[in-house]
């Protein structure tokens, strides 16, 4: 099967902890320093005592606990959609339920999946694995050996962090391989090269990381031998954000790649062949990938070569022996127009499906390269929906699984093939909610700088426009994430079905207009992506669709961020704050576990200029005594090891000693999703949504 890249994970990628308080970035006194200790005794009873009070609160709150239950019923649905991964000749399932809290890694045969009555065998019980280990494992992924697929490499997280262990796994013999291919737990990539040998890319000891927390070293590792015998192959440079290696086993076309991932957006892409490594010549922030014979290329910048500049945004086909040769001509896949951009690629055996985006929706395109020659063809599907594409095997078949959903029509799963709009209904998920009186709007607000930025309005069609619709608003707005329509048991069940409007937010710095959308926002013009949000809050509230006091907004992870900057500089305009999982310290992000991946985003803050920039929305350093901010209700998890719990930690303190009013929840598992199995997910969201209801009437 082919592989990709490294490429760190976009919703902020992840690294070990490094809380050592020496070398601090800060040059003024931070007295909540101590809670970016994460397992203190101190710091956990600081945790529990303000969890407690949160808790009994919202616990308390009439209907507080019919809709947990509700939650969890939908979470636990045996009617949700199984999707599936094909290893070898089966598709295989990871499932979780009211039963299998941990999971079950399943399987079964395309026929009956298609057929949509799967015969479902169990691989491997997760509860069952726990018990017997004693560890509180939590799935992260599976990567098989092609083509038969029955020697896998597990990955297994205690707690829901993104560090793990790597533990071989015979799914013939239904049994891990006690001196197979086995790691500790590490921050590791591993990839298949052949059955007795992989990549290695781990925490080979001292020095061997990078100072973002990822592998830096690439090494050949064979069966039989010890893990401090595997072969060096690659080296990044300390500061570099990591490094990664595949191998492509396309029958005819199989290649093996290493990369050099030198910041969040720029790379290196090597060709190995033997003990020679051949640079791609590519632009630093492009992407680049083989699909048989053909060289991909993904354009985050204008490139200029060969005489002619091919547009930023656009997607790039060579064949991969001239430009080895030293051929620089180039097929343009797609190229961006003002409202369009490229939201995805996948490759089926003989074409590839491009998934553009227009005005924040999707449309699908089929390539096929023919005598030389590209020829496209428009797929025939849903005008209004979001399309995700997944082929069954992009070396030996056609076939591909669409998901096609929107805001207030369930998710449906398709089998289509590749040279037809013909589609099989797999699955789909039942309505969780009653979608007859809403209605879904899109609307554009003018930001500060007279940008026009686009968001949609989930609402009763009978809502009144006379500012009283208690109403959320959400955003996102970094590392090129595009948000785009999407259907949700939870939101429906829990706001749109209780009255409540619902508003996505398509600021700068995200990707829903490509590259250029991302980059406006990007460092010292991160402001943009805040104003952007702010213009949405006040637009919705200039329509009378609600008012400050009935306007909620929340956000995760970078919207943490972003939802903690209009906080503290908009506070006026808003009845209710959720942040989760969020950045907010800006001064010490870089030294807090993958902060320092991120710099490539935000900036340095260890540079005068740049903390010049950072500081005036760092909302740790905004956030001020005397001045009156909405409710906020914090959420985290102690076992986040991709953005420190320290940040909602030291804000919540600050805050409290401020004399402002806030609530903190902590989950003392879940890692960065917050949550590491759904009656944590039922919890977080019942306690969100109680907030939110309490708050905003």
């Amino acid at each position: 099967m082919r592989s990709t890249t490294f490429r760190p994970q976009r919703r902020l990628a992840a690294a070990p902890d490094s809380t050592a308080l020496a070398g601090s970035a800060a040059t003024e006194a931070d007295p909540y320093l101590w809670l970016e200790e994460v397992d203190g005794d101190a710091q956990l009873a600081w945790v529990r005592e303000r969890n407690a009070v949160a808790l009994a609160e919202l616990q308390a709150q009439p209907g507080y606990q019919a809709l947990r239950e509700r939650l969890q019923t939908i979470l636990d649905s045996k009617e949700r959609i199984p999707y599936v991964r094909k290893h070898g000749a089966f598709f295989y399932n990871f499932w979780r339920d009211a039963d299998h809290v941990r999971g079950l890694w399943r399987r079964t045969a395309l026929e009956h999946y298609r057929a949509g009555k799967p015969q479902w065998e169990t691989v491997l019980d997760l509860d069952a694995l726990a018990r017997e280990e004693d560890e509180n494992w939590v799935w992260q992924g599976v990567s098989s050996l092609y083509p038969d697929g029955n020697r896998c490499l597990l990955s297994l997280s205690r707690g829901g962090g993104d560090a793990a262990v790597v533990r071989e796994f015979d799914i013939a013999a239904r049994r891990f391989v006690t001196d197979g291919f086995n790691l500790p737990e590490a921050k590791s990539s591993v990839a298949w090269i052949d059955a007795d040998t992989v990549f290695v890319c781990t925490d080979f000891g001292p020095g061997s990381m990078t100072a973002s927390g990822y592998p830096r070293i690439v090494k050949e590792w064979r069966r039989g031998t010890p893990l401090a015998a595997a072969r060096t192959l690659f080296e990044a440079a300390p500061d570099d954000l990591g490094v990664g290696a595949y191998k492509d086993f396309t029958p005819g076309h199989s290649h093996q790649f290493i990369s050099r991932q030198i910041d969040f957006y720029s790379s290196e892409l090597f060709l190995r062949d033997g003990a020679a490594l051949t640079k791609i010549d590519k632009p630093a922030d492009a992407n680049a990938y083989t699909v048989r014979d053909q060289l991909i290329v993904e354009l985050r910048s204008a490139w200029t070569v060969a005489d002619r500049t091919w547009p930023q945004g656009a997607l790039l086909a060579t064949p991969l022996a001239d430009f080895l040769a030293g051929g620089r001509h180039f097929d343009v896949l797609f190229a961006p127009t003002p409202t369009s951009s490229l939201d995805g690629v996948a490759a089926t055996r003989s074409t590839l499906l491009l998934n553009e985006l227009d005005n924040v929706r999707n449309r699908l395109v089929e390539l096929r390269h023919v005598d030389g020659a590209w020829q496209r063809r428009v797929v025939d599907t849903p005008a209004f929906g979001t399309l995700e594409v997944a082929p069954l095997d992009d070396i030996g078949s056609d076939d591909y699984f669409l998901t096609v959903n929107d805001f207030l029509h369930p998710t449906t799963l398709y089998l289509a093939t590749a040279g037809s709009d013909a589609r099989t209904p797999v699955q789909a998920l039942p309505g969780y909610f009653d979608a007859e009186r809403l209605v879904v709007e899109q609307h554009q607000a003018t930001s500060s700088d007279g940008t026009a930025v686009p968001y949609f309005v989930v609402r009763d069609r009978e809502a009144p426009l006379d500012g009283s619709n208690p109403t959320v608003l959400y955003g996102y707005g970094g590392f090129e994430v595009s948000l785009k329509p999407f259907y949700s048991g939870i939101t429906g069940a829990a706001w749109l079905s209780q009255g409540g409007v619902y508003v996505l937010a398509n600021i700068r710095g995200g990707g829903e207009f490509g590259p250029r959308w991302h980059q406006a926002a990007l460092k010292d013009q991160r402001q943009r992506a805040f104003d952007d949000f702010i213009a949405v809050a006040e637009d919705v509230i200039a329509r009378k669709l609600t008012s400050p006091a009935h306007l909620g907004i929340m956000g995760g992870s970078n919207g943490g961020l972003l939802v903690g900057a209009a906080l503290t500089q908009r506070p006026e305009l808003f009845g209710a704050v959720v942040c989760q999982v969020p950045l907010l310290d800006m001064r010490r992000y870089s030294k807090l576990l993958a902060g320092a991946s991120w710099m490539g985003e935000y900036g340095d803050p260890d540079d005068p200029a740049q903390w010049d920039f950072i500081r005036r929305y760092s909302p740790y350093h905004r956030v001020e005594p005397g001045r009156r901010y909405p409710r906020v209700l914090f959420t985290t998890s102690t076992r986040d090891d991709r953005v420190h719990p320290g940040h909602a930690r030291k804000m919540v303190a600050r805050m409290q000693e401020q004399g402002h009013d806030v609530l903190y929840w902590e989950n003392t598992e879940g890692g960065h999703a917050g949550a590491a199995n759904n009656d944590q997910q039922a919890q977080m969201w019942a306690l969100t949504y109680t907030f939110l209801r309490r708050q905003l009437g």
